[in-house]
């Protein structure tokens, strides 16, 4: 099975859902994961042209972690526009460059403007990207993909369907995690979180709803023409 992952920002993927990526890949599982933006916002100090290219190594080097290919839309951080023509064209290229079995992205009530335009551009463009009047770069989508939600930041309002144990691949989702130090920056400066801990707590609460000790959550999001019997795939 081919799976998509698609966060917002360089390290989202890793903070909601690496673990289950793990899972995946070692299932033997084709992988992608793509972020949306470039995150040249994501600093106090680091001016945005140098924090692209930083938050670029750190997104290829949590990739190489589990040894999975990383793609950057390119969009500006705090910028991106579900309505915009830019973001629905790159989203568009993305799914039919990809051909996903299954996309995972952001709830569409997360916690800041850019996870919630994500979550839109996906359910928006899986479908739109099967359409074959709709002319792009490459040929249209095969099929309108299985679509998963991540757990929201905190857990807050949002109430897994699917549960998984990643105890044996949490170890690996903090490795991949760390790979992003001008965020473990950041978040400690902008938010006051220490965004492992944050990660580990969460990770605790979920493993706690689901009897292991540590688990991500998901929901499938259930529509008519997306396959809704499809397994999850760990």
């Amino acid at each position: 099975m081919k799976i998509l992952a698609i966060g917002a920002h360089p390290d989202d993927l890793e903070i909601s859902c690496a673990g289950t990526l793990t899972k995946m890949k070692q299932a033997g599982h084709d992988v992608v994961l793509c972020h949306a933006s470039n995150g040249d916002k994501g600093h106090y100090v680091i001016p945005a042209e140098k924090l692209v290219l930083i938050r670029q190594e750190e997104a290829k080097q949590a990739g190489a972690v589990i040894s999975c290919p990383v793609i950057s839309l390119g969009l500006k951080d705090g910028e991106i526009l579900s309505e915009s023509e830019e973001a629905r064209s790159a989203f568009i290229d993305l799914i039919r460059s990809v051909q996903p079995d299954m996309v995972i992205t952001h709830a569409p009530n997360d916690y800041m403007p850019d996870h919630v335009a994500v979550s839109k551009l996906v359910f928006d463009t899986t479908f739109v990207a099967t359409l074959p009047g709709f002319s792009n770069r490459y040929p249209f989508a095969l099929k309108v993909p299985a679509l998963f939600y991540m757990d929201n930041l905190s857990g807050i309002d949002f109430q897994p369907t699917i549960y998984v144990d990643v105890t044996d691949t949490f170890e690996t989702k903090l490795n991949m995690l760390r790979q992003h130090q001008s965020q473990l920056v950041w978040l400690k400066e902008h938010d006051n979180v220490d965004i492992v801990d944050f990660v580990q707590t969460l990770g605790k609460m979920r493993g706690i709803q689901s009897g292991c000790k540590f688990a991500e959550g998901f929901i499938q999001h259930m529509v008519w023409t997306r396959p809704n019997a499809v397994r999850f795939p760990v």
